[in-house]
């Protein structure tokens, strides 16, 4: 466990995955990729959490997660959920789970993935699956700390990483941290991907 300020970072999330589930929520139901899956607010909001909870439950199992909190109450403001693309494989996600809590989105879903898989590269690497803040604490860094505490652990491996940037605002960021454009994903009728190549650094 890392204090920095009044933050606390913690290695391999030590917090329940519905705390972490909370947190990705919070900052994803309303972004840009959420809004083109599923267009409908209340639908959308109902269903999140859960299949939010799939991607939170298959990293802890087989990634490394990073959360952020509160140093006087312990509330989590931010979580990181990185997989490894190495030669170890991990089990597939539940894609019939992900089809009874996705319901009519579901082939926008499938839509989707197929995007990311065609432009998802070869060779060992990691992923960065989710970096989500929750709104109230944007703008505070917390973002640049989860990703550097990730970054010191590639670099000392000589590992390089990858994303996919769902706005212009986290393209951006990432940018700051030594991500470089690879490809851009336009989604039909929706918004852009950017997908995004971080080499290791001395």
């Amino acid at each position: 466990m890392y204090k920095v300020k009044d933050l606390v970072i913690r290695d391999l999330a030590p917090a329940s995955a519905d705390e972490i589930t909370e947190v990705v929520d919070l900052a994803m139901r309303d972004g840009l990729v959420a809004r083109w899956l599923q267009p409908d607010t209340p639908a959308r909001h109902r269903g999140s959490f859960d299949y939010l909870a799939i991607f939170v439950e298959h990293a802890l199992r087989f990634g490394d997660v990073y959360t952020t909190a509160e140093g006087d109450t312990g509330r989590l403001t931010g979580a990181a959920l990185w997989l490894p693309m190495t030669t170890t494989v991990s089990a597939p996600l539940d894609d019939h789970r992900i089809k009874e809590i996705a319901g009519d989105a579901y082939d926008r879903v499938c839509e989707l993935d197929a995007a990311l898989d065609a432009e998802h590269p070869a060779g060992d690497h990691h992923y960065l699956a989710y970096l989500a803040v929750r709104p109230d604490q944007q703008g505070r860094g917390l973002g640049s700390t989860l990703l550097r505490r990730h970054h010191r652990r590639l670099d000392a491996a000589g590992l390089p990483a990858y994303l996919e940037a769902n706005d212009p605002r986290n393209r951006d960021l990432y940018l700051r941290h030594g991500y470089r454009v690879r490809s851009v994903i336009a989604l039909p009728d929706g918004p852009s991907l950017w997908c995004m190549w971080r080499s290791p650094m001395d």
